[in-house]
C-alpha cells in the first residue's frame, strides 16, 4: 500500500492494519493481464468497450486494465471514473465519504461497460454503481470486473471477470491495489 493510500484512509476516520500480503504485484500483474484477455475472448470487438473505475479503489485498477486492453488488441480503450456515494442504501447507517468525481461523458448507449472494483464484498457498491449508471443512458451491456471476490454477498451480484477469490470472514478487511493484496483489519483511529 503506497503511503497516500494509508493517509487518505486515515483522513476518513479508518485504518487499514495489515496482517499478511496475499499477493504481490506480479501476482496482481498476472491476474489483471488474464482478466484483460478474458475480456478481449468475450468482447471480440473492443471499440465499443468504456472500462468504468469505481471511486477510489477501482479507478487506478481500471486504468491498468484499460491500458492492457489497449495493449492486446491494438486499440485504444478509453477509461472513466464512478462516484457513487449518492447512490448507495446505507447513507443512514453509514458516514458519507468524501465525494469523488465522476469522469464519465457523454451516453452510454451502445457501449460496451466493464464496471471495476477492487473487491467485491456484499455487492452493494455494485449495486448503487448499476443505479449511478442508469443516469448517463442505458449500455448495450455491463460487464463486472473486480481484482479480489471475498464472498458474503447480500444482493444476488456475481462478477465476469476476478482476479483471486479469496474467502474471508466478516471481521476481516482485504486491501487491494495494483502493487498488491493484503488481508488485515479497519479499525478507529
Amino acid at each position: 500500500m503506497t503511503t497516500e493510500e494509508l493517509r487518505q484512509d486515515r483522513l476518513r476516520g479508518l485504518a487499514f492494519f495489515a496482517k499478511s500480503q496475499l499477493l504481490t504485484g506480479d501476482d496482481v500483474a498476472r491476474a489483471m493481464k488474464r482478466m484483460a484477455h478474458e475480456i478481449i475472448e468475450r468482447n471480440l470487438e473492443v471499440t465499443n468497450v468504456l472500462v468504468i473505475g469505481l471511486q477510489r479503489g477501482g479507478v487506478p485498477i481500471a486504468e491498468r486494465l484499460a491500458a492492457l486492453l489497449s495493449e492486446i488488441s491494438g486499440q485504444l480503450v478509453p477509461t472513466a471514473a464512478l462516484d457513487v456515494a449518492f447512490y448507495r442504501d446505507d447513507i443512514a447507517s453509514s458516514p458519507l465519504r468524501e465525494a469523488s468525481m465522476t469522469t464519465l461523458e457523454g451516453d452510454l448507449a451502445g457501449k460496451t461497460v466493464i464496471l471495476v472494483d477492487d473487491v467485491l464484498f456484499t455487492g452493494r457498491t455494485i449495486r448503487a454503481a448499476l443505479l449511478a449508471l442508469s443516469d448517463w443512458g442505458r449500455p448495450e451491456s455491463v460487464q463486472l470486473a473486480t481484482l479480489v471476490d471475498r464472498g458474503h454477498r447480500e444482493l444476488p451480484i456475481r462478477p465476469d471477470y476476478v482476479g483471486k477469490n479469496i474467502p474471508t470472514s466478516r471481521t476481516e478487511s482485504v486491501k487491494a491495489t495494483v502493487e498488491g493484496v493484503w488481508l488485515g483489519t479497519k479499525g478507529e483511529q
